[in-house]
């Protein structure tokens, strides 16, 4: 059973799928406010990734309040989970992410850009312990910017994986109490 809302309302069909899971000791509500609290400057290359993306970024913003403003707008949230989307040409570095809210998110098709959802959440695992998912998806609009995702993603995809855990794994901690 996953925390999250069934994101096919959003992204159906991603070019790009990314997903992590990490299980705390610790309730379904101390590790979704463990989450909430991490920030960029908590974690290394994501932050400064994060930040070099988005310029003027705080460095002690916590992710939470990143996916909940410009250039990223609420989809949907809840007790345990929200979701966020990004729309624009991602592979740029004229960072060209246009304000959207989620109704214009819904019909997004410019062409040469895409659609991303970031979605995080918690579920109860059994026996005290839950867990913290997010997903990310990436949509292109048409061919073209197709191409430009998959050449992006054979340069940075390989990398996910070590970096796209890391706020999951520091949560982890701090709702077990082991963290800062």
């Amino acid at each position: 059973m996953s925390p999250l809302p069934d994101l096919d309302r959003w992204v159906a069909d991603p070019a790009v799928r990314t997903r992590h899971e990490r299980t705390a000791a610790a309730s379904a509500a101390e590790l979704w406010a463990a989450a909430r609290a991490v920030r960029l400057d908590d974690t290394g290359t994501l932050g400064g990734l994060v930040r070099w993306r988005i310029p003027g970024t705080p460095p002690d913003r916590r992710f939470q309040e990143l996916f909940a403003t410009a250039p990223f707008t609420v989809l949907a949230e809840g007790e345990h989970w929200s979701v966020s989307g990004l729309c624009g040409r991602i592979w740029t570095l004229a960072r060209d992410y246009p304000r959207v809210d989620a109704e214009r998110f819904a019909r997004w098709d410019r062409p040469g850009t895409v659609r991303v959802v970031f979605a995080h959440g918690v579920r109860p695992a059994g026996d005290g312990r839950s867990t913290l998912v997010s997903e990310a998806r990436v949509a292109p609009v048409d061919r073209r910017a197709r191409f430009a995702l998959r050449s992006l993603w054979l340069a940075v995809g390989r990398f996910e994986a070590l970096i796209g855990a890391e706020p999951l794994e520091l949560a982890v901690r701090r709702a077990e109490g082991r963290g800062r």
